[in-house]
């Protein structure tokens, strides 16, 4: 017997987790940042971060047994180092139940050897869940957390309405690990499973190569709606060798200034870098060790010298150091909170769970750092432990 499909039209009631949907010639592109942001600095590392949907999801509720999501992924593949597809995955009343990978869709081929590139249009791609269980359940389909992705149609053979679940927003911002960079899975990094412990709603404004103490990220969270709110700082600074001590020490308390005249009295934790080997106590640049082209894994390297530090360049001890004082001396700030980054993967962990580049960690390390988090931030005397909605084990 076949199965009619009811076709539903993909609105912002059913997305969660972007602040704007830009209308394309096949359908809807999630963006975290606004237009105003883009179009005033539309650096490609970020417009890339940004685009890619980490931590976004649509939400319904449905008696729907089978769901087809259409969307058209959009990436961009290194010879030598490229990565794996993006996932699609569908939650049921907060359990994991499938996880679809992606197909398809257009790419930019980058030669990391010799800078040239290449444009290469695929198909888009169908994501089929079937054998739903049967009834009135909540859905959320998480899109992709490392690859753009345009929405193009949602099919389901009963009706679907859009699901608010009244839980708790947690705004968080960070690098290309809170981003969740070599996670399998959308719904595997570190935010989105310290989210689901903690039983709030995330907005992920991880961002790749692009957590740098921008103000317009810090304008864009003053402005988003949010109970509680984190910031992890350090490593792209480092590995950008974007700033000096000197300045990088009164921009994160302009950032934090910023984030506070919209959130005044909101619990605030600043974070600081979890373990990286090579720039403990090096300097950036950070690059790609040639050495590791077309093997298996490529990895980074730090290119600059312990020496710099003397001169006020950055490292993650020095970050560390900084964050810690710098909170202290904003001590009349009584919600704001400080967790350094060793607590959630430090040395010792580096040994059982080493970064298999380098500098990210790998999809069981972010299960470990997202239940560290939510048991130091969720926990009934932590900084967010009066706000999540489920019990942390």
């Amino acid at each position: 017997m076949k199965v009619t499909m009811i076709t539903t039209a993909i609105t912002s009631e059913l997305v969660h987790g972007t602040v704007e949907l830009e209308t394309t010639a096949r359908g809807l592109r999630p963006h975290r940042l606004p237009a105003s942001v883009r179009t005033r600095f539309p650096d490609p590392q970020l417009l890339m971060a940004e685009s890619q949907p980490s931590g976004v999801r649509l939400a319904f509720s449905t008696t729907a047994e089978q769901l087809e999501l259409v969307t058209h992924p959009t990436r961009v593949v290194y010879l030598g180092a490229d990565r794996p597809r993006g996932h699609v995955d569908l939650m049921v009343d907060g359990e994991l139940v499938h996880s679809d990978t992606l197909t398809g869709g257009s790419y930019t081929e980058v030669n990391m050897s010799t800078g040239a590139s290449r444009q290469v249009e695929g198909p888009s791609h169908t994501s089929i869940f079937s054998g739903l269980p049967a009834g009135s359940k909540v859905v959320e389909i998480w899109l992709p957390h490392n690859e753009s992705v345009e929405l193009v149609e949602l099919h389901s053979d009963a009706p679907v309405k859009p699901h608010h679940s009244g839980r708790p927003v947690w705004l968080h911002h960070g690098s290309s690990i809170s981003h969740g960079s070599n996670a399998a899975t959308p719904s595997g990094i570190w935010p989105a499973v310290a989210a689901q412990l903690g039983g709030v709603e995330l907005f992920n404004l991880g961002l790749g190569g692009s957590a740098v103490v921008d103000p317009f990220t810090a304008q864009v969270m003053r402005d988003t709606p949010a109970d509680i709110i984190s910031v992890k700082l350090g490593i792209n600074v480092v590995n950008l060798d974007s700033m000096r001590l000197r300045s990088f020490v009164p921009a994160v308390h302009g950032f934090l200034d910023t984030i506070r005249e919209g959130h005044p009295e909101t619990p605030l934790l600043l974070v600081s870098p979890i373990f990286c080997g090579i720039h403990e106590d090096t300097p950036g640049p950070g690059a790609f060790d040639p050495a590791t082209f077309g093997a298996d894994q490529v990895k980074f390297i730090a290119t600059g010298s312990a020496e710099g530090v003397a001169a006020g360049q950055l490292t993650l001890r020095v970050i560390r150091e900084a964050l810690a004082s710098l909170a202290e001396r904003r001590s009349e700030d009584v919600n704001l909170h400080y967790l350094d980054g060793i607590a959630l993967y430090g040395a010792g962990d580096a040994a059982a769970h080493p970064l298999p580049d380098a500098l990210h960690p790998d999809s069981a390390t972010h299960w470990l750092i997202g239940e560290r988090f939510a048991q130091y931030a969720f926990a009934g005397e932590g900084p967010f432990g009066q706000v999540g909605k489920r019990a942390v084990v």
